[in-house]
């Protein structure tokens, strides 16, 4: 068997053909699937990946830097979301990829790389993609800016958790477009934030001064949670975005509904849709970092 080599390992599954089956029949369905592959084969070897083999609904390609792999990841999800509906279905992907060593042997793949790229991709959702912070501290600068970590997962066949990030590729305005590298914006603007903690609702608009959110009692949104700092964390509008800022010691955790909880230390973030913000902890169903968080929506 040869030796290793170094590879970033990626998974991209096309997701909803269970339903796809169901609703517009057999034929119809695995005509809409192998166009879906034949797209992420495409595109992966047009952003200089090697597809390996294709698994189900999903191709494995293998990439020689973590970088490529992420434009990669980015220009996936942007050609599934341009193929035409079938019916009321449209197409989604979910990607992940985990750069480190491989064994290539009679045409296949094999390694803890592997493994560990296929689990991550357990965790992710259509439209995201996720890798570990350990190959996220790989990327250049500009790229890495996307990359927004998320909270430790256990994964089958590791003892230890493993610090997951998702990259970031549309749906958070303020970074660059991977698909692209041009440098252009991704614009998902919303026209006013609504924010509600206990019996405090906080509109912003255009023109709104920054929000401060803390525990000091001079914050525009007080909150007594005992991990939260003075001044945890502001939340400014620009241009059509409403970015929040986090100052804590302990961090903010950022929950966007239908996603994974996000913690940021001394970062910042788009907030978009509706979700909630929790100090210091991670967002509970009931308790304390439950009754403490603020939720937000964004408004057109």
């Amino acid at each position: 068997m040869p030796p290793p080599s170094e590879y970033a390992v990626l998974f991209a599954d096309v997701t909803g053909s269970t339903k796809l089956y169901e609703t517009a029949g057999d034929a119809a369905a695995m005509a809409a699937i192998k166009r879906c592959l034949d797209t992420l084969r495409a595109t992966a070897e047009a952003s200089s990946g090697q597809v390996v083999k294709t698994l189900g609904d999903a191709v494995l390609v293998l990439f020689s830097t973590a970088n490529d792999a992420a434009v990669a990841a980015s220009r996936m999800h942007v050609a599934i979301e341009a193929l035409p509906a079938l019916g009321s279905s449209r197409f989604g992907v979910r990607i992940a990829f985990q750069r480190g060593s491989v064994i290539r042997d009679n045409g296949d793949v094999f390694g803890d790389t592997v493994n560990l790229a296929y689990r991550i991709g357990e965790h992710a959702r259509a439209g995201q993609t996720l890798t570990s912070a350990e190959t996220a501290a790989q990327l250049a600068p500009l790229i890495r800016a996307s990359a927004r970590r998320l909270h430790p997962v256990q994964v089958k066949g590791k003892a230890a958790p493993v610090d997951l990030c998702e990259l970031v590729w549309r749906q958070s305005p303020d970074v660059t477009d991977l698909a692209s590298r041009t440098g252009q914006f991704v614009r998902a603007g919303a026209g006013a934030l609504v924010m509600r903690h206990g019996n405090l609702e906080v509109t912003m608009r255009a023109g709104s001064n920054s929000i401060v959110i803390g525990r000091d009692l001079g914050c525009n949104i007080a909150v007594t949670s005992p991990r939260a700092s003075r001044q945890h964390c502001t939340i400014e509008r620009r241009l059509d975005r409403f970015m929040l800022q986090d100052h804590s010691t302990n961090g903010t955790f950022v929950t966007i509904e239908g996603e994974l909880e996000i913690v940021l230390h001394r970062e910042s973030l788009t907030l978009r849709r509706r979700g909630w913000i929790a100090f210091g902890e991670r967002l509970a169903p009931e308790g304390t970092a439950r009754a403490e968080a603020v939720e937000f929506a964004c408004i057109d």
